[in-house]
């Protein structure tokens, strides 16, 4: 099992406990490109195509809620390709 796949298999697992450092290395290994926030917002934005993910820097984890988009995203990226 490849590094790619253990990050994904965390998150689909455990989405509760997902670092923001962890969320970031998988939307980019996923071809996402990632823009800063502006000053004084802490929301890192995604892009990739036509889909757009904002994800908030938050320390220790990020929200569930953020993870469990990006995992139908991901879901749905992965359909297309099928």
């Amino acid at each position: 099992m490849t590094k790619r796949q253990k990050r994904l298999k965390k998150l689909f697992t455990n989405p509760k406990s997902v670092s923001f450092e962890e969320l970031n290395r998988v939307l980019l290994d996923l071809g996402f490109t990632k823009r800063q926030p502006r000053s004084g917002s802490s929301h890192h934005i995604y892009t990739k195509g036509e889909i757009q993910i904002s994800v908030p820097y938050k320390r220790p984890y990020v929200k569930e809620i953020y993870v469990k988009h990006v995992l139908e995203i991901i879901g749905g990226i992965y359909e297309k390709k099928s």
